[in-house]
């Protein structure tokens, strides 16, 4: 129970940013999974342009403070790796 109205809003701000946070974190994984679905189902021109989504999620991911840069590095280069060895 929070003893401060600056605590109570804090509260509600959390609640919010956790949700946000949570909706972007799941889009990430979708755009991860339709890079690799595209890369292993051999659709080299389908898996570039969702890899191209997919790094644009990320770097906005990390904008959003959601991702750290190292992570989104990462990230990002896994997927880029995997399309083109596909």
């Amino acid at each position: 129970m929070p003893h401060t109205k600056s605590q109570e809003k804090r509260d509600r701000q959390a609640i919010a940013n956790r949700a946000r946070n949570r909706a972007i974190r799941s889009e990430l994984k979708t755009r991860s999974r339709q890079v690799e679905e595209a890369a292993g189902g051999g659709d080299r021109e389908a898996a570039e342009q969702a890899l191209r989504i997919a790094q644009k999620r990320i770097d906005q991911a990390v904008a959003k403070g959601v991702l750290k840069k190292n992570t989104a590095a990462r990230r990002k280069a896994r997927l880029a790796h995997l399309v083109s060895s596909s």
